[in-house]
């Protein structure tokens, strides 16, 4: 969970074997984990952990928009202003403003904010994201402009939104976007529609499926000789009263490896005791940390369905579009928004696993570091003829009315086949969906489905290459019908699958 360290650029010789000449990109949609930021709560002050951590200077002086009433007539313009925060004093409940380990006052972060080392690695992410997809591949353009469907989103946790803006800024920094480009669209939804990460806390039955395959890992774990060995080595730190380590133990388990993992990508001021840096202590937590948060989606459909399946159906639903228009020719493209090409979204670690887990692909029992990243690809064979048009839409006309361009309308198109179950679907229909394949590659790796291991369901003999209709076939049978119905059933039904129903097939 502590910085990645990205992997060198690909040479030729990976990129010719990692996108063979038979086939052609079409769509890129990226997952990115935000990067670096303080603990989510302030943790281990007796160990000598300040609460106050420095690392925020850029967001110390900060600039909003404001309505002015002087200026043409209750126009929008900015307000710069600066960022401090204000606690306790140590020995009343006196306001004061919080200070860092050294007196710092205008670089103090709160908790569970983007710091600024977490800013760097989102902007390199960004960069190497241009180095493959504009430098390498030709993918992208080398300058945005406002013909370009391009789809941004964040979840509404403001380190995810920081990150996301941090990484476009890395692949099109403002001297390589065009003059007459219109800001970026940045699409966030409240937190009762959130589907970007999962949403316990708007989703009844998943936090009870959630809590249920917590308790299963507690009752797993917390009386083995792992165990035993995290409270030798922690114990000291943890409260007098209980201090025995556990998956349920105050901090949690997943709490105490929060803060390592923090102060780890840190700087001196914010460190542990060294007992936390030890090799053994992080794969023992990150360990059963995989199994609590993440084996519900490995062993169970409805957990799938209710804690990823609502954003992997959109994820669907943008490359059937893109497959739907990319060969044939719309009758009145000024009425048919534009397929995405390219998409990020600003997510959470749980939103990286979770998709990987519910695809049966996730193989490893380490947490996502920071700054982690899914790209999610579609490709066309480069000899598939085009197919005759689909029906035409009913002409709105309001992308026009609205001088909606392709930079901010991208995230309307639709598509009427993609949340259509595969089995649903005419021969015709299926037809449009062959000839495209989908290649998941989690830190620029690779990963392989196993429902698309099958003969006829891989691209010749690399099998991370999925057929875009077998890859849909397994998404169906998690993507909801509609979430927030779902989240209300069964509640209090047994949280546990009577028969296995393993991810990825």
């Amino acid at each position: 969970m502590t910085t990645l360290r990205p992997r060198p650029p690909y040479s030729e010789s990976e990129l010719s074997s990692l996108y063979p000449p038979q086939l052609r990109l079409q769509q890129v949609q990226i997952l990115l984990r935000h990067g670096e930021r303080t603990p989510i709560t302030s943790r281990f002050r007796n160990a000598g952990l300040p609460a106050f951590w420095p690392y925020c200077s850029a967001a110390s002086r900060l600039t909003s928009v404001v309505l002015d009433p002087t200026v043409n007539g209750n126009a929008a313009t900015s307000l710069e202003w600066r960022h401090r925060l204000e606690t306790f004093a140590k020995d009343n409940d006196a306001a004061v403003v919080a200070a860092g380990p050294n007196g710092e006052l205008d670089s103090i972060c709160g908790m569970g904010v983007l710091t600024d080392r977490g800013r760097e690695t989102t902007t390199q992410l960004g960069q190497r994201l241009r180095l493959l997809y504009v430098d390498q591949l030709g993918f992208l353009p080398a300058t945005l402009s406002e013909d370009f469907p391009l789809y941004l989103r964040a979840t509404p946790v403001p380190r995810a939104l920081e990150s996301l803006q941090q990484s476009f800024q890395g692949l099109y920094p403002p001297s390589l976007r065009a003059a007459n480009l219109p800001p970026p669209t940045i699409l966030i939804r409240s937190p009762a529609d959130e589907t970007l990460f999962p949403n316990d806390g708007n989703c009844r039955r998943f936090a009870e499926l959630a809590r249920a395959f917590a308790q299963r890992a507690a009752d797993r774990w917390n009386d083995t000789d792992e165990m035993a060995f995290l409270t030798k080595r922690l114990g000291n730190w943890m409260p007098k009263e209980n201090p025995r380590v556990a998956v349920d133990s105050r901090p949690r388990l997943s709490g105490i490896m929060d803060t390592i993992n923090a102060t780890a990508a840190h700087g001196p001021a914010t460190k542990l005791p060294n007992e936390f840096y030890d090799p053994e202590v992080k794969r023992i937590i990150e360990k059963i940390g995989v199994e609590e948060w993440y084996a519900g989606y490995k062993e169970s459909e409805e957990y799938r369905t209710l804690g990823i399946g609502g954003l992997l159906g959109d994820v669907v639903g943008r490359m059937v579009g893109c497959a739907e228009q990319s060969t044939t020719t719309a009758s009145n493209p000024q009425d048919v928004p534009p397929p995405v090409r390219f998409g990020m979204s600003g997510c959470h670690d749980t939103t990286l696993a979770g998709v990987l887990a519910s695809l049966g692909a996730y193989n490893t029992e380490a947490w996502p570091p920071f700054t982690s990243h899914i790209a999610i690809e579609l490709f066309r064979l480069a000899d598939k003829a085009a197919l005759p048009p689909p029906p035409a839409a009913k002409p709105s006309g309001l992308w026009s009315l609205f001088g909606l361009t392709s930079t901010s309308n991208a995230g309307l198109s639709h598509s009427e086949l993609g949340r259509r179950k595969t089995t649903e679907l005419t021969e015709t229909e299926k037809a449009r969906l062959q000839g495209y394949y989908v290649r998941i590659r989690y830190n620029d790796s690779p990963v392989t489905i196993p429902g698309c291991k099958a003969a006829g369901n891989h691209f010749e003999d690399d099998e991370s290459f999925c057929t875009l209709e077998a890859f849909k076939e397994i998404v169906d049978k998690f993507t909801p019908h509609n979430w927030k119905r779902q989240c209300r059933l069964n509640i209090k039904d047994p949280a546990f699958p009577t028969k296995p129903e393993p991810a990825g097939f």
